[in-house]
């Protein structure tokens, strides 16, 4: 998992477990491979939640804030008042 942050190589490992065989890299885009439904959108909002100690509001239930690892770590890290990832 070269390049990728604590953060992102969490996310990468929750959602490994729906893209058995596929290697997700940090900037692929999750719906656009097929593999997101509605219930695995709600498993992945409440994932973030609960590993990273966040509340996601209304606003920020943007697709594109969900659409890749580094997009889900970026906003983990605005969240957090952490550093944005690379």
């Amino acid at each position: 998992m070269d390049g990728m942050d604590a953060t992102q190589i969490k996310i990468k490992e929750f959602l490994s477990r729906f893209f058995k065989s596929h290697d997700l890299q940090p900037d692929e885009d999750i719906f656009a491979l097929g593999f997101v439904n509605s219930l695995l959108a709600m498993q992945l909002v409440a994932f973030v939640e609960k590993e990273f100690g966040i509340q996601v509001e209304d606003a920020d239930l943007d697709l594109d804030n969900f659409r890749s690892i580094r997009a889900i770590s970026s906003l983990v890290a605005r969240k957090t008042g952490a550093p944005a990832p690379a």
